[in-house]
């Protein structure tokens, strides 16, 4: 007879390494399974909208937070530290018990099974799938683009440009040519390329100046590289005007009409042959889906973006939807945080439907607008109102519509008032005049360590 103590355990089942059927299931039988790939805007959306939905919901993302993108210029340029702008996801269980947070990486999709795996190796299986699983940074086979410029698309990235910044000043500093400084070169026009370099601009001018007097001023460059002849071109023309204007009495150079031909460790070299020296090449050109969603058998469109219909599903896979930057759908929507909010919240909304055996039903985007700040007090919003009118806005009425927007868009209490306080510390009166940034992480400096006696026998 065997020993109780020592027979061998019944295997779990699969979902049971991470918990899933204890921790969100009781006696009865288990719920809809619903799995969501990624926890960025579009998947924490989705989750959200099924926060009383009688499903249990597993997240899964391969980091532990989310990152609140449209600030992570202010990380790289020392205005804000790192965790005010990223929420920890398992902070979501606090006001929603359905839900199970898993740090993994989607690696494959077996799609007639219903089940994902993960790479760990572990299955998971699902009745509802959402990918959400965002872009990553789109260099555009550019030559030594990927090896010699920093993208900027999440908190890592950020952080090593701000690394990078003060590792160069102080190495500017040490120098003993008065002319050696610091020449960054702003890849892409759009509004993530307008706000680094107005926010690289505003450090030079109001803190760092008087923190390296060893530095000439005129040795801190920034330049803006756009192919196209206007920066900001999806916004209005005056907007448009308004932020080149301000970007040029900040000390910001334009360079438009030439795109990047290369990327060299010490430059940027343009189409029309112009060599832009550059310490500090920042791109924020393009973005475009990762590789590994090839891999995932679903249909994807010349971007490799996830084709989905007008109801967010994805093509010929009934029960599978795709949201945020990575969906491609018949309306061709922007790859920004509203269009991702609004298709996630669709998605959560279209599930219900199809446990409930309703039509499920298609996205109808409302575009609120879009902003983009270039500094204290300058920044340019166009803010739809119904009925088609739309308010278009500059200078500090726009900035202080900016600065509410993007607090009140934060995840969690802590993140809102934190990010407040160091926006107001760093374009506040009177602190403005002088500013501290949180510095980067630049290297110790140690003296060599001595060498090992040796004994002479």
């Amino acid at each position: 007879m065997t020993d109780p103590a020592h027979a061998t355990p019944e295997p779990e089942a699969p979902d049971d390494e991470y918990g899933l059927e204890r921790a969100l299931t009781g006696p009865s039988e288990p719920l809809p399974h619903v799995v969501v790939v990624g926890g960025g805007f579009a998947g924490m959306a989705a989750v959200k909208a099924l926060r009383d939905a009688p499903v249990r919901i597993t997240l899964i993302d391969r980091r532990v937070y989310n990152t609140f993108q449209p600030l992570l210029y202010q990380v790289a340029t020392g205005g804000l530290n790192p965790g005010d702008v990223t929420y920890f996801l398992r902070g979501l269980r606090l006001k929603q018990k359905n839900l199970h947070v898993v740090h993994e990486h989607l690696v494959e999709a077996d799609h007639e099974a219903k089940k994902i795996r993960l790479l760990n190796d572990h299955w998971i299986s699902y009745d509802h799938l959402v990918v959400a699983t965002g872009v990553t940074t789109n260099f555009f086979g550019t030559p030594g683009a990927k090896e010699f410029a920093f993208p900027m698309y999440s908190r890592s990235q950020a952080m090593r440009i701000r690394d990078n910044l003060f590792i160069r000043l102080e190495r500017a500093a040490k120098s003993k040519r008065t002319d050696d400084g610091l020449r960054v070169v702003v890849v892409g026009g759009g509004a993530t390329g307008v706000e680094v370099a107005g926010a690289l601009a505003e450090l030079r001018t109001a803190g760092l100046r008087p923190a390296y007097p060893e530095i000439h001023g005129d040795a801190f460059e920034v330049k803006v590289v756009q192919r196209g002849g206007e920066i900001l071109k999806s916004f209005a023309p005056q907007l448009r005007t308004y932020a080149a204007q301000e970007l040029k009495r900040r000390g910001v150079s334009l360079h438009l009409g030439a795109g990047v031909a290369a990327v060299e460790k010490d430059a940027v070299v343009l189409t029309d042959g112009t060599r832009i020296h550059a310490d500090l090449t920042v791109w924020s050109a393009g973005v475009h889906p990762h590789e590994e969603v090839g891999g995932w058998g679903l249909p994807q469109d010349d971007s490799g973006r996830i084709r989905v219909g007008e109801d967010l599903q994805v093509e010929g896979l009934p029960g599978v939807f795709a949201a945020g930057d990575v969906a491609a759908s018949p309306a061709d929507l922007p790859q920004l945080a509203q269009p991702a909010i609004q298709g996630g919240e669709l998605v959560g909304r279209n599930i219900r439907a199809l446990l409930e055996g309703r039509p499920t039903a298609a996205l109808r985007y409302v575009d609120k607008g879009t902003m983009a700040v270039i500094g204290r007090r300058a920044a340019v919003a166009e803010i739809n109102l119904p009925g088609g009118r739309a308010i278009r806005l500059t200078r500090g009425v726009a900035w202080l519509v900016w600065l509410f927007v993007h607090i009140m868009s934060l995840v969690g209490p802590r993140n809102r008032v934190t990010t407040l306080a160091g926006l107001v510390t760093r374009y506040g009166f009177p602190f403005h005049r002088r500013p501290v940034p949180i510095v980067g992480d630049v290297p110790t400096v140690r003296p060599p360590k001595p060498r090992p006696r040796q004994d002479v026998g």
